[in-house]
């Protein structure tokens, strides 16, 4: 199941976001706002994924109407993109030493994210909707770009180029993980299962160059694929890609 950002009415996905119409609960009726909806969607999310969030599942976890949500949150559109913005709060923001440092902190800051909320996965950034955490963090990720020689278009999409690997990483991650869980076993447990089958049809002196690597890449990892080691790997060929870039703009390039 895909949601995507900026489906809900703009003009109450930015009032939500930056709350400039926050509702006062009445007298008498549960003590509702924007962050407690937004919460407990989160919860929801967290535990099953996109799938079991809806406005009535949100409503009973609180234990109220669904329709006394609508004084607060429009709709599942704008709840998401309250949660997604609500999320971003929890990357780190410490400094580091250099663009390269700067880079990867932000890298395993986005990855531990996505782990935390593999329901971000579900969420297709249809447009950019800009709330005060997506903002913040937007706005700290570039800063250590600043002053390296890059152009303002170079900056957002040299961080762009990080995030997309870090997304792709955290999905081959959340499916190895699910996988796992489903199926009640390990990688190295599947394998081990698989070889007297794939031995008997798998013909190395025909397929010598794959024989020979699969073999390496089985005793490297024990598995076919580490997800782990494709995101470490990745992350430093961009990041030597983006040093030959800042170093033909005239800028500092770590060791």
């Amino acid at each position: 199941m895909i949601e995507h950002t900026g489906s809900g009415d703009p003009a109450r996905t930015l009032a939500l976001l930056w709350r400039t119409q926050e509702r006062v609960s009445r007298k008498g009726k549960p003590d509702l706002s924007v962050d407690r909806i937004v919460q407990a969607g989160i919860t929801l999310a967290d535990a099953d994924g996109l799938k079991a969030l809806s406005m009535r599942r949100v409503a009973e976890a609180l234990g109220v109407g669904t329709m006394s949500l609508y004084t607060y949150v429009p709709g599942k559109g704008e709840l998401v993109d309250v949660m997604v913005d609500t999320v971003q709060a929890a990357t780190g923001r410490e400094p580091a030493q250099g663009w390269r440092a700067h880079l990867t902190y932000v890298a395993r800051e986005n990855l531990a994210l996505y782990r935390r909320h593999p329901w971000l996965l579900q969420v297709a950034p249809a447009r950019t909707v800009l709330g005060p955490q997506v903002a913040a963090k937007y706005d700290f990720e570039l800063r250590g770009l600043e002053g390296v020689g890059l152009s303002d278009v170079e900056m957002d999409s040299v961080l762009n180029l990080v995030l997309g690997h870090v997304q792709n990483s955290a999905r081959d991650l959340t499916a190895a993980a699910v996988t796992e869980k489903q199926t009640g076993l390990t990688d190295q447990q599947w394998w081990d299962a698989a070889a007297p089958v794939l031995m008997t049809v798998f013909d190395p002196a025909r397929f010598p160059v794959a024989a020979r690597v699969g073999a390496a890449v089985g005793e490297a990892h024990q598995s076919a694929f580490s997800p782990e080691h494709s995101f470490e790997f990745g992350l430093e060929m961009i990041l030597d890609g983006v040093a030959r870039l800042v170093a033909s703009r005239g800028g500092v390039t770590p060791e």
